[in-house]
């Protein structure tokens, strides 16, 4: 099922996907007295958090039986460990728990972001170039994947692929997979840290290498005072991981995502627009939602019979 809902804005967008959230949370929990959801940062979601968190302290679900798995953590925040970086103010970890997690009167039985903060970014670069055989690049565009081979002569990089990559992706099946993943998109259409260009498969947790655009943007929009207090790593779930969910949920809003939402819905699956991967999901079974506000639709608000003919439902219930 696809199914793309168009709202009034983004308050309206919020209100929307968090009944929809919410109403899932109750039959899931009702069924097998458990739920795993999935997490996005940016500002997207942090509308439905805020709803999220007071139906919980409403009771109207119970916070206390559902598990929570993010996307993405950066590598390399300032910090000289592990507890530091993961409290640094620019960390996903911080920001979770100041938009979702510290709302909670009742927290959720377990929470679990990606343990990027565990790695030495110093270390991950010198390992790197003492071990070039070890590792590979991937991916057409500037954003690039990490792939650290299975037999890593490198102690610490082939700890890295076991414990922090590997070991989350088995954490999330051993937990019977995610319920439903909250997402947000990108600005060239990319979810999470998997950048445009990065293959779609064998990527199920990613190391993320930033590229110089992403950490300069950091520094301009102020949330890092030079490049070299910025990251220039992250550990990402990859689209495969993410749309292995029952449900993926994803938001959008304002213009600037009117682009890439309308090039996942209106053109075939490519690496090059990661949130494409919905079309792929949706037809091996997936339930696929779009919450979107009508700046984020302006490019499909008249394409309806052509989003029909490729199987997508659309549900206007926007004012204008």
């Amino acid at each position: 099922m696809f199914k793309v809902i168009i709202t009034d804005d983004f308050d309206h967008m919020s209100e929307v996907a968090a009944r929809l959230v919410t109403n899932d949370i109750s039959e899931v929990t009702g069924k097998k007295g458990g739920y795993v959801l999935g997490l996005a940062t940016g500002n997207s979601p942090t509308g439905l958090y805020k709803h999220l968190a007071r139906a919980a302290n409403e009771k109207k679900i119970d916070s206390s039986k559902i598990e929570a798995f993010n996307l993405d953590e950066y590598v390399g925040l300032p910090g000289e460990n592990a507890q530091q970086r993961t409290l640094h103010p620019e960390s996903y970890s911080y920001f979770m728990i100041q938009e979702l997690f510290g709302l909670l009167q009742n927290k959720f039985r377990e929470t679990n972001v990606p343990w990027g903060t565990l790695i030495d970014q110093e270390k991950l670069v010198s390992e790197f170039q003492a071990n070039p055989e070890d590792w590979k690049e991937q991916g057409s565009d500037k954003g690039k994947a990490i792939v650290i081979k299975k037999g890593a002569k490198s102690d610490y990089l082939r700890w890295i692929r076991n414990e922090i990559l590997d070991a989350y992706a088995e954490k999330i099946a051993k937990k019977g997979g995610v319920d439903l993943h909250i997402i947000g998109v990108g600005g060239r259409g990319h979810v999470a840290f998997h950048e445009s260009g990065i293959p779609f498969e064998e990527n199920e947790m990613l190391l993320v290498k930033l590229d110089e655009n992403t950490v300069s943007n950091a520094v301009e929009d102020g949330h890092f005072a030079r490049k070299e207090d910025s990251p220039w790593y992250a550990i990402s779930m990859g689209a495969e991981l993410v749309y292995r969910a029952k449900t993926v949920l994803l938001l959008a809003n304002g213009s600037r995502k009117a682009g890439p939402v309308a090039e996942s819905l209106l053109k075939d699956p490519s690496p090059l627009v990661p949130i494409s991967y919905g079309q792929i999901f949706s037809e091996k079974g997936g339930e696929m939602i779009y919450v979107i506000d009508r700046a984020a639709a302006e490019h499909i608000l008249d394409k309806s019979d052509e989003l029909k003919r490729r199987g997508i439902e659309v549900e206007n219930i926007s004012k204008d």
